[in-house]
């Protein structure tokens, strides 16, 4: 039997072998004429098939499934109510009756509307929010607002591994659904293939509702790399949200060798801007677990808040459903809108010809352009690609840091003191047109000063990139750099 076996397995080898030249021209003629793809990722996906037509055939298989791009997620219940607030609020705009507490945010109008239109993103302004950029500290927050939860807790992350801070969380988690709070956890099936079925029996079997984002096939055989949620987001009550970079495992806590202390980016947010939180968390979950809780009126009650913000927030998402790509464009928009300087944090520099232009520009034209990166890749191929593109950038005398103290995993844009774009999304292609991420659009010279305050803090634990060090690579780093930057499109 094994014989037989082995030699069916030998004979389709030989077939696939045989008909490589033709398999390679129907997916090259697939991805030419009925795919609409951007030229350079065109280009790209043709080079790996002619270079390594075996490979090349099964990453096309596994990465490159172009999504079919009608809305995944329907909101009708609410759908009304949603449009009639952005009516409302584009019209105050058209009419100039929008007044921002800070007068030097009005020439950031122009923003909001966009954000109104092409997102339905409702600018709400008495958010207080809290700044973590430190692992325990962002996860003591949670597990203290878990803790005083009375109604629901939503919880969705890309990654959840079973360790130790994972435990903690399941602890309160327990505790609470037994004394009948609502709980929701949906986590992507990618990011969570460490976890076992049994894990999330457990919590089922305590009442706990469990959601998994485009679940593998065969067990743990996962066809779709690309497509994922990428999005961190807790809503406890309707009344305090959670955004950022930090997923839920160890080494997010810096206890991980490999990656030493581990800085990133979040923000916890009191206030109207967390009903947009639930909202983006209900899309996926009515996805994902194939059910509808926006009839569940006592989810989007609005709560009374302790905390009185001042801070204007738009909570903006985006992914392959998306009409247009969001966060990618209002990144595009900050950098052109800036005229003192631009803050970037980001693991992944791969941006865009636009978005590397803008910045080129900006820079030249006497902005004090900044971008910092981790020093050490957690995916190598991504980290040598973005090794390239900070080449470019230090040859247009934009400042280039490596973060020497761990890994850098935030993703932070800031602008002249005044407006922050955070949240999910990498300053590159994947996060622009491939993952479901979200972002919160923070309107606030308060908070961004805290950001750019850690960002300076951040540059006396980092290496400037200058002309020389970068001319000093090895021909090894040149050659990575090269092949990684043809393969950027795809990474």
């Amino acid at each position: 039997m094994f014989i037989a076996a082995g030699h069916m397995i030998s004979e389709a080898y030989l077939w696939l072998m045989d008909h490589l030249f033709i398999i390679n021209l129907v997916f090259s003629i697939l991805i030419i004429f009925f795919q609409r793809r951007d030229p350079t990722t065109v280009w790209a996906w043709l080079l790996l098939l002619y270079f390594l037509p075996g490979l090349g055939f099964i990453l096309y298989l596994v990465l490159g499934q172009n999504f079919h791009k009608d809305r995944m997620f329907k909101m009708k219940e609410i759908e009304g109510e949603i449009k009639h607030a952005v009516r409302r609020q584009e019209e105050s705009i058209y009419r100039r009756k929008l007044k921002l507490r800070d007068p030097e945010l009005e020439r950031f109008k122009s923003l909001i509307l966009y954000n109104l239109n092409e997102g339905e993103a409702v600018l709400t302004d008495n958010n207080d929010i809290r700044v973590y950029t430190d692992g325990r500290e962002k996860f003591d927050a949670l597990l203290s607002e878990m803790d005083h939860a009375r109604n629901y807790i939503h919880l969705q992350y890309y990654i959840i591994r079973n360790d130790e801070l994972w435990q903690e969380i399941e602890e309160v988690l327990l505790r609470k659904a037994r004394q009948g709070v609502e709980i929701r956890v949906l986590f992507d099936s990618m990011g969570c293939r460490g976890m076992k079925n049994s894990d999330w029996d457990r919590l089922e079997k305590a009442g706990i509702q469990v959601a998994e984002f485009f679940p593998a096939v065969l067990g743990k055989l996962q066809l779709r790399v690309n497509y994922r949620n990428h999005r961190k987001i807790a809503v406890i009550d309707g009344r305090i949200g959670f955004v950022g970079g930090f997923n839920i495992g160890r080494e997010y806590l810096g206890k991980d060798e490999k990656f030493g202390y581990w800085r990133d980016t979040h923000i916890c947010i009191e206030g109207a801007a967390v009903t947009s939180l639930a909202v983006r968390f209900a899309l996926d979950w009515n996805y994902a677990a194939r059910d509808n809780i926006f009839l569940e009126d006592h989810l989007f009650e609005l709560p009374t808040y302790i905390r009185n913000g001042r801070d204007p927030v738009q909570i903006i998402s985006s992914g392959p459903d998306s009409h247009s790509q969001e966060i990618r464009n209002n990144y595009l928009r900050l950098i052109h809108m800036a005229r003192k300087n631009i803050f970037i944090q980001t693991p992944y520099f791969i941006p865009d010809d636009d978005i590397r232009d803008a910045l080129i520009i900006a820079a030249k034209s006497g902005i004090d352009v900044r971008v910092m990166i981790p020093c050490k890749p957690d995916h190598p191929f991504v980290y040598w690609a973005t090794y390239s593109y900070i080449g470019e950038m230090v040859e247009a005398c934009v400042r280039c840091f490596t973060y020497d103290n761990g890994f850098l995993h935030s993703k932070c844009l800031c602008i002249d003191g005044l407006v922050t774009c955070m949240g999910t999304a990498n300053m590159d292609i994947r996060s622009f047109a491939l993952n479901f991420e979200v972002n919160a659009v923070i309107y606030s010279a308060r908070t961004t000063k805290q950001l750019e305050d850690a960002f300076e803090n951040d540059m006396t634990k980092s290496s400037l990139v200058t002309k020389k060090s970068y001319e000093q690579r090895t021909l090894l780093i040149r050659f990575k750099e090269q092949f990684c930057r043809l393969l950027s499109p795809v990474l």
